[in-house]
């Protein structure tokens, strides 16, 4: 029969084992994390009011990071993009005190506890090719003419206070914040490479969920201002223009190609 020591003994070395794994199941979990962070889903911390009302200062969101591998961006979205050498955060932070310091904050990015200096939001305004201005006689922005009702701006802010018109250029995105009068967006970057336009390349993913606080978690929807028939009616004949050029030219090469085949025969 076992005496209590010797059950005791055989115990202790379970608990033992169970601190000694611990820190192979937190490495672990940081991995698993840093693996979804850097493929599928990241969180972000919002520092600033520049997509006020729609986010709040401290809102945490997740960006899909996928979603563009299956289809195209879009207008209306609202993305996440690194910050290109030109562009200042709207929020300044303060450089890492030490190794330790820096560890945590790094950790805390990887969760969407601390912002990401260089990582900025916005809503995508413009694709390329689109001719975006603002503003027109009632004062609204306009995408290709077509104009814009924006419910989702800061309540008693314009569309903008500074006017601008651009044809967004191949391969960039014309972003800007919800809360105008605070966003440093495309708008103040308009003498910068690429007219103010983003890099799609620089794009992040798109941001679709309030997460915290649970008190503002909802999702982020493209509002139905760019759902108009108007709007995708501009972009399909965009899209479609090289084809019916192509065509107009044809007919006349197939009529000088028919009357040279007669005078031959």
């Amino acid at each position: 029969m076992e005496q209590p020591a010797q059950k005791a003994s055989k115990k202790a070395p379970k608990k033992g084992s169970l601190w000694r794994e611990l820190p192979i199941m937190v490495a672990v979990a940081l991995l698993l994390a840093l693996l979804i962070k850097t493929f599928i889903v990241q969180a972000f911390y919002i520092p600033s009011g520049s997509m006020e009302n729609t986010l709040l200062i401290n809102d945490q969101v997740l960006v899909n990071k996928l979603v563009y591998r299956v289809r195209d961006i879009e207008r209306g979205d609202v993305v996440v993009f690194a910050g290109v050498d030109s562009w200042k955060g709207e929020a300044e932070f303060e450089e890492p005190s030490n190794p330790v310091t820096g560890a945590l904050r790094w950790v805390g990015s990887v969760f969407g506890l601390v912002p990401g200096e260089r990582d900025f939001i916005k809503r995508v305004i413009g694709l390329p090719g689109d001719k975006v201005k603002c503003c027109d006689a009632k004062g609204r922005l306009t995408v290709n003419g077509v104009p814009l009702v924006e419910d989702y701006l800061y309540p008693g802010d314009k569309p903008s206070e500074i006017p601008f018109e651009i044809t967004v250029p191949q391969g960039r995105l014309w972003v800007m914040g919800d809360h105008r009068f605070v966003s440093s967006d495309s708008r103040f970057h308009q003498r910068d490479p690429g007219g103010g336009a983003i890099p799609q390349e620089q794009v992040i993913g798109r941001a679709f969920v309030i997460v915290w606080p649970f008190s503002h978690a909802t999702t982020l929807p493209i509002p139905d201002t760019f759902s108009q028939p108007a709007l995708r009616a501009a972009e399909i004949v965009g899209s479609e223009a090289p084809l019916v050029l192509g065509l107009a030219g044809a007919v006349p090469l197939m009529h000088w190609r028919r009357r040279r085949l007669r005078r031959r025969a």
